[in-house]
This record gives C-alpha cells, structure tokens and sequence, in this order.
C-alpha cells in the first residue's frame, strides 16, 4: 500500500511545465498547480495568460500566491524520495527503446527522468533526488532527458553550451567569448530559441503558402492529365475504329491468299492419296506373290513345282511407276501478287476510313459563319441571310477603306487567333472558284497574289476542271472526281490549315508549318459569272453529322 501511496505523490507533485518537483507551488482558479517560476516565465513570454493544461483564458493576470497545504505535501514527498529509495525506485519503469536510460544505473537500466549538463549524465527518478535536495548539486542545470550528452557540451572548454555566435551561426559555452569568438555578436542560447522560434512561425507560415500553391499547382497538372486522357481516349477510338477497319480488311486478303493455297494443296494432297492407294495394293499383292515363292522354293516334287512356278510366274503385270510423280503447284509470286492486291485495297480503305474518321473529328469544331458585305468585291451580289455569294455582271455595292477592290473575293464577318475552327461551302454547278483563309491585314486593293508569303492560304478551280493548291509553289491537284462540298479546317496553334471533299471524306491538300500571326479570316471568291457558265454561288452550308 506504501508503494501504492508513492507512485500517486510521483504523479501529483510533478511541475507540468518543468516535468520536476513542485518548487513553490502555486494554483490557478482552474485547479491546475505549477511551479511558481514556471508560471512565472512562461505567461512573461506569451502575450496571453493561459493555464499551459487547460488553456483557460485570465484577464487580468491574476496574482498567485503559494500554495502552503500543497508546499508541505511536496517537502513530505521529498522526504520519503531521500529515506525509502527502495520503495520509490521499485514503482519506476524501465527504459524502453527509444528512451533515454539512467546513466547511474546498474542492471536493469530505468528511465531517466532529466540530465544534467554539469554532469554530463542522464538520471532516473531515484538518482536524481541529490540533485533536488542537496544544496551543492541544486545549482546544476537540469534538462529534459537526452541521449549523447557531450553533443550539449563544448568540446574544448568542456562547458555547456548555452550562447549562440551570430557571426559563426554556432552555439558556444560562456569561454569561448574570450578566444576564439572576440568581438563576436553573440546572444544566450534562450533569447536566440525565442528568435528562431518566432522565424520558425514565419517561415511555417511561408512553407503553407508554398504548400497551398504546390497543391493548386498539382490540381492544374491533375486536370491537365484529365483533359488529356479524354482526348487520349477519344483519339484512341477512332484509332481503334480505323484500325479494326484495316485490320478486317487485311484479315479477308489473308484469308482469300490462304484459301487459294489450300485449294492447290487439297487437289495435289487427292491427286497423291489416289497414287498411295493404288500403289499399297500394288505392294500387297507382290508381298502375296513373294509368300508363294518363298514356299515354292522349299518344294521337292517336281510336277508340282513346275505347275505352280507356272501359275505364280503368269500372275497379272504390274505398272511401270517410274514416269509417275506428284508435282508441288508452283506458288511462286502468289505472295507478291496477294500484297500487290492488298496494298491497293488498303490504299482504297485508307482514304475512305482514316480520312473519313478525320473528318468527322475536325467536323467538331464548326464555326457558324456569316459574309461581310463590307468587304465584298462592288460586283458581288450577296443573300439576305449573308451565306451565299456569286458574281453579278453589275457594280453594285460603294466604295470602302475595307473592301476588295479588284479582287472577285469576299470575307466572313468572324475572325479567329487561336483554337480550331471548321466550315463547308458548297460549289456544286460551279467551273470557278477559291476557298480558304487569309491573315487579316492583307492587301485588298488592286490586283492580288493569293500566296502563303501574302498571308493567303488557298485552293481553286479553274477552267471547269482544274484544281490547284496556291502554295509556294502552286500544287497541281489530281482529283478523281470534282468536290461538290468542300470542308475547311484550320489548327491556329498548330499551323494546319486542311481541305476536305466532304462527300467523298478525301482530303484535298493541307498547308502545314503555317505562321499566322495575326487574325484570320475565311476567304471566299465565287469567281467571275462568266456568261452564266459560273453563275451558281458559293453557299456556307451547315454540317451535316448523320
């Protein structure tokens, strides 16, 4: 029961700020106790006067006074600490990993409750009550436990360090002042703990901050990884379609090529089962042949072996089998003609399903658009709803600071410097015309050169019938058959600008490696009526997805 007794005053007579032995116990209105100095210094440091247990607010601070009932209860409890160290060490735990052990122990090695710095040792509960009770050792610096003791201690002096040099940013001992730190600036080792304590909040405060934008930061990148992914998703099912389509039409070649080479290989196989059949009979009918003679030739009786080497001998011929072969069909350049026939086959699917599955991918990104009678060429005759356009014979429109001169051309009313746009015109009945886009600070007066260097990316028809891309230099265009519906398709960032015949999703041409630079616009050029030959106008047409 004693011992019971002893472990309750261990816990209750604890300072919960100095983790020793009340000195000077005083009490709180909220029935928390502490040392007298403890309380002291810790509410001198803080701006606000708060119990260190409970938090509790105290406005103002209040005045404490010594606590006598629990005073005499802790010289009570060192008196029992000094006379019956067998009891109170016996109530104390041992060391486990990760703790600091008591230096002064032998055996079992207890739990150090503080170390001390003139010392240099680490004690438990029991070995530490001289430290507590004689005058002599009560003057020593005690600390909480810590392991290595001598990295508290200067090296040379064999002092504790407790100043810290802001020149050498290193903690010395009150020696090293003299040598080897003069006219150093230096400050105790407390106030530069305050200090540092103070910059520690700062600097926390900062590393939230960096934290936070790293976070939003990782958000950005995780949102563009998800964007990412849809279009990776999306490019990889038409990728999947287009392939599958292929790959179904590289299967049928196979399977015809396989099948032909197994047709010839069934007839040859048929042709040499029909050989082997005829020949094991052939066989058969020796062996029987072969069995009479082998007995015959045992045979003493004369009459009986002449008549029966007579029959045996006059048995039926056999064939001559030595003209007779089976042939191998030859499959030489069955192969080359099987891949010949595919790649003009895949050459086909290509066109109508790689494109057509592109097509309808740039078809996304259609822009409703609008001709601009300001810009339109004196002789153009407009719709009222500003989508359609042809040449009129008559000048009808008045002179503007915007508007084409003597060029057969109009441009859209919208402009557009980055992204992906898409539209179709349709030149059905047509023998004249130019589509595409334009930089907005082109030349509109006088005659013009539709080139990539004039800020001018285009294709046309002349004559009925030919077909140019105005690159630099002109392409030539070989088309099978004439667009009725032609689709445009410009990637500002990427420098694209693409042609489509829609109906048959063929891509015309593509001007890649563009630099823009400025606002574009759609380019329309009917071209000249031309007797009524080339009277159908150009028509800005939805896009039809079905």
């Amino acid at each position: 029961m004693a011992a019971a007794g002893h472990v309750q005053c261990e816990d209750e007579f604890l300072c919960s700020i100095c983790l020793d032995v009340f000195t000077d116990p005083v009490s709180t209105s909220c029935g928390h106790n502490f040392c007298k100095s403890c309380i002291t210094k810790h509410w001198d440091n803080n701006e606000n006067y708060q119990c260190p247990m409970c938090k509790k607010d105290f406005y103002p601070r209040p005045e404490l006074c010594i606590n006598t009932f629990i005073s005499k209860m802790v010289a009570q409890f060192r008196h029992e600490a000094q006379h019956e160290p067998n009891i109170y060490s016996s109530n104390q735990q041992a060391a486990k990993p990760g703790e600091v052990p008591c230096d002064v122990c032998t055996g079992t090695k207890l739990k150090a409750l503080k170390s001390c710095l003139v010392c240099q040792t680490s004690y438990c509960q029991t070995h530490l009550e001289p430290h507590l009770t004689r005058s002599g050792l009560k003057r020593h610096q005690l600390i909480h436990p810590v392991e290595n003791m001598e990295d508290m201690m200067c090296m040379k002096h064999e002092k504790p360090l407790e100043l810290f040099c802001k020149t050498d940013h290193i903690c010395i001992c009150l020696l090293c002042p003299v040598v080897d730190h003069k006219n150093h600036e230096f400050v105790h080792l407390k106030d530069e703990y305050e200090e540092q304590k103070a910059e520690l909040k700062k600097t926390e405060a900062e590393i939230q901050q960096m934290i936070q934008e790293r976070q939003l930061k990782i958000q950005e990148i995780e949102q563009s990884v998800e964007l990412s992914k849809k279009a990776a998703d999306r490019e990889t099912a038409e990728g999947v379609e287009v392939f599958t389509a292929l790959m179904d039409s590289v299967q049928r070649s196979l399977d015809q090529f396989k099948k032909k080479i197994q047709e010839k290989q069934r007839t040859t196989k048929k042709q040499a089962k029909g050989f082997i059949k005829e020949l094991e009979l052939e066989i058969s009918e020796l062996r029987k042949r072969s069995t009479e003679m082998e007995q015959l030739s045992g045979c003493e009786d004369h009459l009986h072996f002449v008549q029966r080497f007579t029959c045996v001998k006059a048995a039926p011929s056999m064939k001559t089998w030595t003209k007779v072969s089976v042939r191998p069909p030859s499959y030489e350049g069955s192969v080359v003609r099987a891949v010949s026939q595919l790649e003009d086959k895949l050459t086909e699917d290509i066109k109508k399903v790689v494109v057509g599955a592109e097509l309808k991918r740039v078809q996304q990104y259609e822009v409703d658009l609008t001709l601009d009678p300001d810009t339109a060429y004196p002789y153009l005759i407009l719709s009222d709803d500003e989508k359609q356009v042809h040449d009129g014979d008559v000048k009808n429109l008045p002179p503007k600071p915007q508007r084409f001169s003597d060029c057969c051309c109009v441009l859209a009313k919208q402009s557009f410097s980055s992204g992906k746009f898409y539209f179709e015109v349709q030149v059905k009945q047509k023998t004249e015309w130019t589509l595409g886009v334009v930089r907005e600070s082109i030349n509109r007066k006088g005659q013009i050169l539709l080139s990539p260097q004039d800020g001018h990316w285009t294709i046309d028809l002349s004559n009925g019938n030919e077909y140019e891309a105005l690159d630099d230099p002109y392409v030539l265009l070989s088309l099978k058959s004439g667009p009725q519906k032609v689709g445009v398709f410009v990637d500002y960032e990427e420098g694209l600008v693409s042609f489509y015949d829609v109906d048959s999703s063929v891509l015309i041409y593509s001007f890649v490696g563009c630099h823009f630079n400025d606002q574009l616009l759609p380019f329309f050029s009917p071209g000249l009526n031309d007797g009524g030959k080339n009277s159908a106008p150009l028509i800005i047409t939805p896009v039809d997805t079905e």
